[in-house]
């Protein structure tokens, strides 16, 4: 776990070190590291917005001769395909998957809860939201199957947050990541990112608790 976080604290020394390492298999890497993160389920501690952000801003340096554009499309598919096999997983094997003895260290029921009670608490959109939230948007596809939402209607708004996610990570890598002052402090930017991205899930997660105090009471 602390070598995750070293990771994701200085993904952009990192990713350097991938760009020098494996040159244009990069790209392949990190497709399928944003498509491990929903797809696979019990890795919901991979990283997103932040791999999005330091990807566009060394792709925003002529030095690493990295394209934005295919960087756009590939993490686009590989978060749709991610969420799609996400569902499907869901809807073959539902909750059950939390009674495995294995799978369960990965996977801890009171994140699916929290993923549940911000679906039922906002509906359809909760898939379009669920996407800019680490953690809740690996298991969103997931409990949106297990409760037996139509396919058709969760692509319609999973398509939707996939490219707003992109577009907006990547943008935000590609205009403002080589500023030098986000370069010095890049650390504190991922963390941020982080915080910010969590704040809705808290907040709902906190909400839900003081409704139950009082209902209780």
């Amino acid at each position: 776990m602390s070598t995750l976080i070293d990771f994701v604290l200085h993904i952009d020394n990192h990713l350097i070190s991938i760009v020098n390492t494996f040159g244009d298999w990069t790209y392949l890497i990190l497709f399928l590291i944003i498509f491990v993160e929903t797809g696979a389920v019990i890795l919901p501690f991979l990283p997103g917005d932040s791999l999005l952000f330091a990807a566009a801003a060394l792709s925003a340096n002529s030095q690493y001769h990295l394209n934005i554009w295919i960087f756009v499309i590939l993490f686009f598919c590989a978060s749709a395909l991610g969420d799609s096999v996400n569902f499907f997983i869901g809807r073959k094997v539902g909750m059950t998957i939390t009674e495995n003895k294995f799978l369960s260290k990965f996977i801890k029921k009171k994140d699916f809860d929290h993923a549940r009670t911000f679906f039922d608490k906002y509906g359809a959109i909760a898939i379009f939201l669920a996407r800019f939230m680490p953690i809740v948007r690996t298991f969103a596809p997931f409990v949106a199957a297990s409760s037996d939402y139509s396919y058709k209607k969760f692509v319609k708004y999973d398509l939707s947050a996939c490219v707003a996610w992109v577009l907006l990570c990547c943008g935000g890598g590609y205009f403002f990541g080589n500023i030098p002052f986000v370069q010095e402090h890049f650390s504190l930017v991922v963390l941020s990112i982080i915080v910010i991205s969590l704040i809705p899930a808290l907040i709902g997660i906190i909400k839900n608790n003081l409704n139950n105090k009082k209902s209780k009471s």
